[in-house]
């Protein structure tokens, strides 16, 4: 057995050979050099593309600019005042939709169907409650004390 040479077999694995072989000649050159040109076509493509639209960009830039600034003291305010009316639009949407759902869930809490908050909303109602009844009572205390001193106060001038 010592004699025998080992092909094809890993020092760990099978006497036999593995059933996953690496190996990397499978694919044919000629399959290797399809992939090859075609992303090199596509590369060179992307890249002429690419330089095509900069060169788009540059020329565009270079015709607009003398109207940009001849037509500026106009399109300036006008930006502004378009910035402004979608500031607006966006902003009472906004509140629009802020208000209906605040308006959705205050129908499903009367409604009982305890959304989301509402035991939340709950605890601070019965906290704000409890707070009355406090400021109720202090305020009899005092004016029970108020009194008691204001008849201490007529009874001495007598």
């Amino acid at each position: 057995m010592v004699d025998q040479p080992r092909t094809g077999a890993s020092y760990y694995g099978s006497p036999y050979g593995t059933s996953y072989q690496t190996n990397n000649n499978n694919n044919p050159p000629s399959r290797q050099t399809v992939k090859f040109i075609t992303a090199a076509t596509i590369g060179i493509s992307l890249l002429l593309l690419s330089g095509l639209v900069l060169t788009g960009t540059v020329i565009g830039l270079v015709i607009a600019t003398p109207l940009l600034v001849i037509f500026s003291p106009i399109l300036v305010p006008a930006a502004f005042v378009l910035f402004l009316v979608a500031a607006g639009f966006l902003f009472s949407g906004g509140c629009g939709v802020a208000a209906i759902a605040a308006l959705s869930w205050i129908y499903n809490y009367v409604a009982g169907n305890h959304p989301a908050g509402s035991d939340t909303f709950d605890y601070a109602k019965g906290y704000l409650a409890d707070k009355a009844r406090d400021v109720k009572e202090r305020a009899k205390d005092y004016g029970s004390y108020a009194q008691g001193k204001l008849q201490e106060a007529t009874q001495g001038s007598h």
